[in-house]
């Protein structure tokens, strides 16, 4: 937290219209302020006074952050909104477009675009797409709003690299994706007009009531069934934007009707392994992963994949894959754990699987080559690997659960072990 200079603000009635402004910024970013947290902070102020501005600082942080990831989105706006006198001005050049390189964007240049749009609301002017030509310093405006629709576009982008606006619009389209499925043929049958076999306990027994004789043939076929789908994802620091999304997405496939799978299990790790499959009932996906965070103490600490994958495959592996179930792991694969234990327990979870599909963040850099450890102990035991960055890479899903043969980017990266 850097050292601020004493701050003047004035008295009651202008100083709250300013904190009610304020808390509208923090509401627009993302945090969940409303009224009584509004009415706590004008009070909190007046009782603690406001003539030094890291008091005012951490009154204001006690009433209206509750969760670490708050941190950082909070401070953006306070320093821009309290500190500042030209913050428009920086706001606008921070929401001048950028091109993304390979190099990935800080947690406080994420939480600075998010305060800006907080602020400025739904005043910001359209900004032709710019390049910089590199040998003579000149401008090129390039117009590139008819190559591309906003929503192709946001199913390519990053989910870390989303601006608040962009990340609400994601998870309305991630409601409305479906993941389905096919269903496994089981060992039972069941009588069906034309089937491929004959059923010879149905038709012994329409004999014995036809006085023994055989007129009918009764046929048969395989009773379909369909497995469930479990669902392990990582809520570590480096996880934690992804893991929201997937979550979101995850929510939609848990009430989705029709779409085949025989139930869906969810849990988070990260230091710990957390069950939150009750917790995707709730029809409000918003209650639902509140819920959820608040069960996962977990969340963006450290990361124990192996510890946790012991964990699920001791506590929960008999109970929620006995019949054939598809998992998914999302993870980037950063582990702090032994590499032997780490692939002792990933081959254990393969053999009780149907399918085991890991989804990688980090498979979305061209140049990405498994090199750390974990990466290298669990790369063998999966079947299939593929990134799971955005919204794109969450509908190829399908494609990789109804092919068998689907193996994504696995045999490539085998090569490089």
């Amino acid at each position: 937290m850097p050292e601020y200079a004493p701050i003047d603000i004035p008295e009651n009635p202008r100083l709250a219209h300013n904190i009610i402004h304020f808390a509208r910024a923090l509401r627009r970013a993302g945090l969940p302020v409303g009224p009584g947290r509004v009415i706590d902070a004008i009070r909190a102020v007046e009782a603690a006074g406001f003539t030094d501005r890291m008091d005012f600082y951490w009154t204001l942080h006690a009433c209206f952050v509750n969760r670490p990831e708050h941190r950082v989105v909070f401070g953006q706006i306070f320093r821009l909104y309290w500190r500042d006198p030209r913050f428009l001005e920086h706001m606008m050049s921070l929401m001048l477009p950028a091109i993304r390189g390979v190099q990935e964007e800080k947690k406080a240049a994420s939480a600075e675009k998010r305060a800006a749009q907080a602020l400025l609301g739904d005043t910001m002017p359209e900004i032709p797409e710019q390049t910089e030509d590199q040998e003579d310093g000149t401008q090129i405006e390039i117009d590139a709003s008819m190559t591309m629709s906003a929503e192709e576009k946001l199913r390519s982008l990053d989910f870390e690299q989303m601006s608040t606006q962009e990340i609400a619009e994601a998870k309305r389209m991630l409601a409305r994706l479906t993941l389905p499925v096919k269903p496994i043929l089981s060992r039972r049958r069941m009588a069906a007009v034309g089937g491929p076999k004959l059923d010879h306990r149905r038709t012994i027994r329409a004999a014995l009531r036809q006085g023994g004789e055989i007129r009918t043939l009764v046929k048969a076929r395989q009773r379909p069934r369909w497995p469930n789908l479990v669902v392990l994802c990582d809520i570590s620091g480096s996880m934690s934007q992804y893991s929201r999304m997937v979550l979101h997405f995850l929510h939609a496939v848990a009430n989705e009707k029709g779409a085949g799978w025989a139930k869906v299990h969810a849990f988070t790790f990260g230091t710990r392994l957390t069950n939150i499959t009750r917790h995707l009932a709730t029809r409000d996906v918003d209650a639902a992963l509140k819920a959820a965070g608040a069960q996962a103490q977990d969340w963006e600490g450290g990361t124990r994949i192996g510890q946790c994958l012991h964990a699920f495959n001791r506590d929960w592996s008999r109970r929620v894959m006995g019949q054939g179930a598809v998992v998914l792991l999302i993870t980037d694969g950063l582990d702090r754990d032994e590499a032997a234990a780490l692939e002792k327990e990933m081959e254990r979870l393969h053999l009780s699987a149907r399918r085991l599909i890991w989804l990688n963040p980090l498979l979305r850099w061209d140049g990405f080559a498994p090199k750390a450890t974990g990466i290298r102990a669990m790369l063998p035991h999966v079947d299939s690997f593929r990134a799971g960055h955005s919204i794109a890479s969450l509908e190829d899903l399908a494609e990789a659960i109804s092919r068998p043969d689907d193996a994504g980017e696995k045999a490539r990266l085998m090569a490089l072990l």
